[in-house]
């Protein structure tokens, strides 16, 4: 069928609404994500080198510690998204019941782990000694935002499931707007100094976490635990949980790498810092579109329309794809300005400019490989994701950076050609997998 026909299709029409009515919504979440980490990124750098490469070394560490919370959610998504649709409600209740108290005792738990062992796992890393009491202060204060960002990712995921996803953008632009505030007023305005950063993300996510459990009380009555519920959210859960795991060890084994580097290795850890966070304007709104997906996909299936499924994800990809590709030719086309914003250091500036160059250009690969993974851990499809993306980082990634940039000298550009490697062998991997249609479960069978 020609571009023309396409568009004509009733049905493909009618995806492409959905697809979008989710996606703006979650494109703005996920650009609050970026701002806030712009202005951490900003704040930390008016404190120095030091401060901005603890501070990225840290933004890392905390990613670990809820990496649980970002697995439940995409379990919470895959099970409430198709018996939201379906005609049983009183397993929809169990199934929200259940899942508010699963993430409130995890969040709960990591919090507690992060407050007694952050230090002695800071210590025991490779990371240049005189960044460490940096990064220390740093992971004490963010523990205690542990138990709050479970519970507000939680209940994010269950809005977009349920069709609230506006609420989502209200809840998080409370979040976004308390937090660069906070930023700005506690770092350099009170004694806290850099670790004002730290405390800004735990009072908004705090504030996030009272507002999100206020819309969705209707939805909570008693704790009505449904073991067969809990059981297929963690079989769901766990592949992305392990995956979460896998992926953020991958950036920290790629801060060690930097680390070894003979020349500027701390001023390049800091661009990465950098680059990162000036990546993530893209990579945001991609995730956006892969939670998106995960919704159309999900809600599909609990329908039983599974040829629609199938569609549904690539239509939300081929949007998603579209708006990465505008996003990469602005932001390489404004490199030395965005880096320059981040940074008065020459150096730093300099190598995040080498970043933002090579490593966007697989952008638009990366979008389409994420949005079609979304498709299917919508679907629950979690483990082909899993084993497609710890396989991308883990045999090709770290392997070729270490390989390429330490031991035979090429230095950091060589490491940012092979992160770009790595996105390729994920997206034809991922690829492969949602077009062989081995995912697609019916519903009866899938919950």
């Amino acid at each position: 069928m020609n571009l023309r026909g396409i568009l004509k299709d009733d049905k493909i029409r009618s995806i492409v609404a959905e697809s979008w009515s989710l996606s703006w919504p979650m494109t703005f979440i996920m650009s609050y994500e970026f701002l806030i980490g712009l202005s951490d990124v900003y704040v930390a750098s008016r404190f120095g080198t030091l401060a901005q490469a603890a501070y990225g070394f840290a933004f890392q560490l905390y990613f670990i510690f809820i990496i649980i919370g970002i697995a439940l959610s995409v379990g919470i998504v895959s099970v409430v998204s198709r018996l939201y649709t379906s005609p049983d409600k009183e397993e929809f209740y169990k199934a929200v019941n259940s899942s508010l108290l699963i993430v409130s005792l995890s969040g709960l738990a990591f919090g507690i782990a992060g407050i007694l062992f952050s230090k002695d796992l800071v210590n025991v890393l490779n990371l240049p000694q005189e960044v460490k009491p940096y990064t220390i202060s740093f992971m004490k204060i963010y523990s205690l935002a542990f138990l709050f960002d479970y519970i507000l990712m939680s209940i994010n995921g269950i809005l977009r499931a349920c069709g609230m996803i506006k609420k989502s953008l209200w809840i998080m632009t409370i979040v976004c707007v308390m937090n660069i505030a906070l930023n700005f007023a506690l770092a350099l305005g009170t004694p806290l100094g850099f670790t004002g950063i730290a405390v800004a993300t735990v009072t908004s996510l705090f504030a996030g976490a009272c507002i999100s459990l206020y819309y969705v009380r209707k939805l909570v009555s008693g704790f009505r635990l449904s073991g067969s519920i809990v059981k297929n959210i963690l079989s769901i859960s766990w592949p992305s949980g392990l995956l979460q795991t896998l992926w953020q060890l991958g950036a920290l084994a790629l801060f060690l790498i930097l680390g070894l580097l003979p020349m500027h290795n701390i001023e390049i850890m800091a661009a990465l810092t950098n680059g990162l966070k000036i990546e993530s304007a893209i990579f945001l709104p991609a995730f956006a579109f892969n939670m998106a997906a995960a919704v159309v996909v999900g809600n599909l299936i609990g329908k039983k329309e599974e040829s629609d499924a199938f569609r549904g994800g690539i239509v939300t990809a081929t949007m998603g794809v579209a708006i990465a590709g505008i996003m990469t030719i602005l932001i390489m086309l404004n490199a030395k300005h965005i880096a320059a914003l981040l940074s008065n250091n020459d150096i730093v500036i300099k190598e995040s400019m080498k970043y933002i160059y090579i490593a966007l250009i697989s952008e638009p690969i990366m979008a389409w490989g994420v949005i079609l993974g979304g498709g299917l851990n919508g679907a629950g499809d979690t483990m082909s994701v899993m084993k497609v993306t710890a396989l991308s980082v883990w045999l090709v990634r770290i392997p070729l950076c270490y390989l390429l940039g330490i031991y035979f000298g090429f230095g950091a550009i060589a490491i940012w050609w092979s992160m770009n490697a790595s996105i390729l062998v994920q997206a034809v991997f991922i690829t492969r997998r949602y077009f062989s249609k081995k995912w697609i479960v019916p519903a009866e069978r899938a919950i």
